[in-house]
């Protein structure tokens, strides 16, 4: 399942991409994120409480940073295993570009699910991994300018190279 948006935030690009690496910022814009640890540069430990329809679900897991590049954008990774309920893994290219003095960060996800959580329903697992990033990525926007809109835009698409 792939899930695509973006978000104008009023604050430079480099404020934006010190937020996108910053455990306290991320941790804080989580749904459901009970531990996130910086284990290096480039990876995370997490805990995460979610909840998919019926089932409820404590991840515990790795998140990778790949493809660095400051301050334009990366992409992350991450899987988790939530005991019986099965496992979730999925990643994001995470995108910055400048737009009057804002910044556009742009996302194109995708995720998987096993277990349980495969046998729900793609649409309501779809909807919920949807909600979790626009809910992710709204929170973080309104954690790098507290008290500023935060404005959902429309997603462009990567035109290919000439």
């Amino acid at each position: 399942m792939e899930i695509k948006g973006a978000y104008k935030i009023a604050a430079p690009r480099e404020t934006v991409w010190a937020a996108l690496n910053d455990p306290d910022i991320l941790k804080k814009s989580l749904p459901g994120c009970e531990k996130l640890e910086k284990e290096s540069d480039t990876v995370f430990t997490a805990t995460i409480k979610v909840k998919i329809g019926p089932v409820r679900a404590k991840f515990a897991g790795a998140v990778t940073l790949e493809d660095l590049d400051p301050p334009n954008g990366y992409r992350i990774n991450g899987e988790g295993k939530g005991g019986v309920a099965g496992f979730a893994k999925g990643g994001a290219k995470v995108t910055l570009r400048d737009d009057s003095g804002a910044t556009v960060l742009a996302y194109d996800a995708d995720a998987k699910v096993g277990g349980k959580l495969a046998q729900i329903g793609s649409r309501l697992v779809l909807g919920t991994v949807r909600k979790l990033a626009d809910d992710f990525f709204k929170k973080f926007a309104e954690t790098v300018t507290p008290g500023v809109a935060v404005e959902k835009v429309a997603a462009e698409a990567e035109s290919p190279a000439p």
